[in-house]
């Protein structure tokens, strides 16, 4: 449990960072698109090849496939996944408050931290040194602009910053909770049903990350967003392979 301890802690650092630092939400831009680039990297680069070497290519698109098409359903027809770094929720026309915007708000948060969690644990399981290093990297880097942005958007949610501050535990610890299910269950899953639940995880992490580098994109430019996520994507191949050569 101590790397989504770890994860949480950053979103925890991120959110009170978010209500305390007036503003800020709006220049993490570079930020959000670089970790947006770590998560498809790691996918891209690191565990979906992996997981194709174990279970074949077909199997494993299937897995992606589900995993993503899981989290865009969801997101399209239920409630943003990733209100909190896909979105600007300005509410311009709004006098002060984002009204009746906590809850749900809190909600989809909640989900996305739960997934996180669970994705750290099966990654932990299975994987080669190189994805067991490199996905929780790339969700600990998620987790600091995303906690950041749900400080900055619940404070004006909510009445008061304490509160604001006890949804954001709420909702980040969540994390904590996925991690603590995944292991519960792995097993009685046993070590082969380990690859079913990363082929969905390396959708989720696909989603997010170009989900929130279409968002920035929108937002600020082909460019800064195209620089900050290559730079992300480089970063966790460098990550990857030093790992590799350390296992070697």
């Amino acid at each position: 449990m101590s790397v989504p301890l770890l994860a949480t802690a950053v979103a925890w650092c991120g959110a009170a960072m978010g209500l305390w630092l007036t503003g800020l939400r709006h220049r993490v831009g570079p930020a959000l698109a670089f970790s947006a680039g770590v998560l498809l990297g790691v996918t891209a680069f690191g565990l979906l090849p992996e997981l194709a070497g174990a279970n074949g290519w077909p199997a494993s698109l299937l897995l992606f496939a589900a995993g993503y098409g899981l989290l865009l359903a969801v997101n399209r027809f239920v409630y943003p996944v990733c209100p909190t770094c896909a979105h600007d929720h300005e509410h311009r026309d709004c006098a002060s408050e984002l009204h009746g915007f906590g809850v749900p708000l809190v909600s989809a948060a909640a989900i996305h931290s739960f997934l996180d969690g669970w994705s750290i644990v099966s990654v932990q399981r299975a994987a080669p040194l190189g994805l067991r290093i490199a996905v929780p990297l790339a969700i600990t880097l998620h987790k600091l602009p995303e906690g950041i942005a749900l400080g900055g958007v619940l404070r004006a949610a909510v009445a008061s910053r304490g509160k604001a501050l006890l949804c954001c535990g709420l909702a980040e610890g969540a994390t904590l909770a996925g991690a603590a299910l995944g292991i519960a269950l792995a097993p009685r899953l046993g070590f082969a049903w380990t690859s079913y639940p990363l082929g969905i995880t390396a959708g989720w992490l696909f989603y997010l990350g170009y989900h929130a580098v279409e968002e920035e994109w929108r937002r600020r430019g082909a460019v800064p967003a195209l620089t900050a996520t290559l730079a992300g994507v480089a970063g966790a191949a460098v990550v990857q392979r030093g790992a590799e050569a350390l296992l070697r």
